[in-house]
């Protein structure tokens, strides 16, 4: 059987998919390792991962009137009002093993919205503009899978600044073996600045 032939398990596969890739970007880095900024503003690695765990526990709790257990785990809506980024930063009480760990609770949290509920299950963002707000848990999970592919990209990038490491999963990083990088980028580097 195709493993794809189901829409909610084709759904629930990308998703696991896209998760588990990011929460790989921070194996075997410490914690300066997974705070420290990257980009002018101020991307992280454990940022991110605590930006995508609040973005799933919005997504597949509020919108759909189911709540988070322990709220006060979670970044509540009114601290975005004081501080737009604080989801995007560990701050100092916060650790990398206590986040990936409530991020994989939040997952749980979110799977279990997807294999119990109909995909044509409606509900309501409560911070999207009143026009879009109303949603179903099919348009919802495809919003997500979006969402924390990018962000997932985005660690990417940042774990290769970090220390080289690249690829898509431990097991399959999807680049290429034996590629001389050096050259590589002296290559594009040349064909750029022919446009300089």
């Amino acid at each position: 059987m195709d493993e794809y032939a189901d829409p909610r398990a084709a759904l629930l596969r990308y998703l696991r998919m896209t998760r588990e890739a990011l929460w790989w970007k921070l194996e075997g880095l410490d914690e300066r390792q997974v705070r420290l900024p990257h980009t002018h503003t101020g991307t992280n690695l454990l940022g991110i991962v605590k930006h995508a765990l609040n973005i799933e526990a919005g997504y597949f709790g509020p919108t759909f009137g189911r709540q988070w257990p322990t709220p006060g785990e979670l970044v509540p809506f009114e601290q975005y009002v004081e501080d737009p980024q604080v989801d995007l930063y560990a701050t100092e009480d916060e650790t990398r093993d206590g986040l990936l760990d409530l991020a994989g609770r939040v997952a749980a949290f979110a799977d279990e919205a997807i294999e119990t509920l109909p995909l044509d299950t409606p509900g309501r963002v409560p911070w999207w503009p009143p026009e879009r707000a109303e949603v179903t848990l099919h348009r919802i999970v495809l919003h997500v899978i979006t969402d924390l592919s990018r962000h997932a990209g985005h660690a990417d990038v940042i774990r290769e600044q970090i220390d080289g490491s690249v690829g898509m999963t431990a097991s399959g990083t999807n680049i290429p073996d034996g590629v001389d990088w050096s050259a590589y980028r002296a290559k594009l580097t040349r064909i750029a600045e022919g446009f300089g």
